[in-house]
């Protein structure tokens, strides 16, 4: 089976990997997004596909518009493929490419489609609180997300995960998918299923505004964005930005998912209440807890503007946080 990838930052990799590793399998070429500034140093970095592919000393692409590229179209169409698999590539797929290879484009995609079609399902999944998500692989077409389905597989979410490590996961079982789905679906064993659009969502891209803690808005919610967004969100202190990098609500509905340590702390004992932002307690060991609109959130990783990431209990100590200080 001879396949082209397109893809681009670390979620796509596993997928590269298994496919490299495939006895029946080649990979006879590789497209990435061009090699972009990074850093202090503003150094020009490649794409960690793209590092996969020159180990591997496969072939390689990085048109800046593929779609206007017409020179590696043409290439493309030499290759002779049977499949193209594309991983969170950053570029749209023209109809013209879509329709190169043998048995069409296979697409890994971060949701269990056709919920939270589009650019970051793994960061919205989290925001909106969802207990599950999952990989779906589908046979693309010209539109958002919006193919057939082919294989889909369903992962759980936990408390703590963060769009990070809920990405990890989910690229491990994007890989695993992508195999099967195309020895299947060359075969003949997969029927694609059609999208119920009455089901379908979006997941847009995020904005800037999107990282802005509001304390008025209450614990789950604000830990839900928090560790969507992450490591983005933030607050002030003192007038100075200050990141929530990793924090847990406290509210009794999360009880059974919190640490036994901090279950005296879900009760109005341990937490006195106060204005939205305000502090009301120190867990030692761990950091504050900040009154919301409802329920209090402790802070356990936190990053001051100018400063490496801390946790939050280095954080009261450094800047001497007492109870009835104020977060803006």
């Amino acid at each position: 089976m001879r396949v082209v990838f397109f893809g681009t930052p670390n979620f796509a990799v596993p997928t590269l990997e298994q496919l490299i590793d495939h006895r029946d399998i080649s990979v006879v070429g590789v497209v990435t997004q061009p090699d972009k500034r990074r850093g202090r140093g503003q150094q020009f970095s490649p794409s960690p596909v793209k590092k996969i592919a020159q180990a591997h000393d496969i072939p390689l692409w990085q048109p800046t518009k593929i779609k206007r590229s017409p020179e590696v179209i043409q290439e493309l169409r030499s290759l002779d493929a049977d499949f193209f698999v594309v991983v969170a590539y950053g570029q749209i797929l023209s109809q013209e490419i879509l329709d190169i290879p043998r048995y069409g484009c296979v697409n890994n995609h971060g949701s269990l489609l056709p919920a939270y079609r589009g650019a970051a399902p793994i960061q919205w999944a989290l925001y909106d609180g969802e207990r599950e998500t999952g990989m779906t692989t589908m046979l693309m077409d010209a539109g958002m997300d919006t193919g057939a389905i082919l294989l889909q597989e369903r992962l759980g979410i936990s408390l703590t995960d963060n769009a990070q490590t809920l990405g990890e996961k989910l690229a491990a079982v994007g890989a695993e998918l992508m195999i099967p789905t195309l020895l299947q679906l060359q075969s003949g064993e997969i029927t694609p299923q059609a999208q119920n659009e009455q089901d379908a969502t979006y997941a847009r891209l995020i904005q800037k505004e999107d990282y802005v803690l509001d304390w008025s808005r209450n614990a789950l919610a604000l830990h839900h964005q928090i560790r969507g967004f992450y490591p983005h969100c933030y607050g002030t202190w003192n007038g100075v930005s200050l990141k929530a990098i990793a924090s847990l609500p406290l509210v009794p509905e999360c009880g059974d998912q919190l640490p036994p340590e901090l279950g005296a702390w879900l009760g109005a004992a341990k937490i006195t209440a106060g204005v939205a932002g305000e502090v009301v307690g120190l867990v030692k060991g761990r950091g504050p807890v900040i009154q919301t609109g409802q329920g209090g959130l402790l802070l356990e990783q936190v990053q001051l503007s100018g400063k490496r990431v801390q946790s939050g209990w280095d954080f009261v100590n450094g800047v001497r946080l007492a109870l009835g200080d104020l977060l803006g």
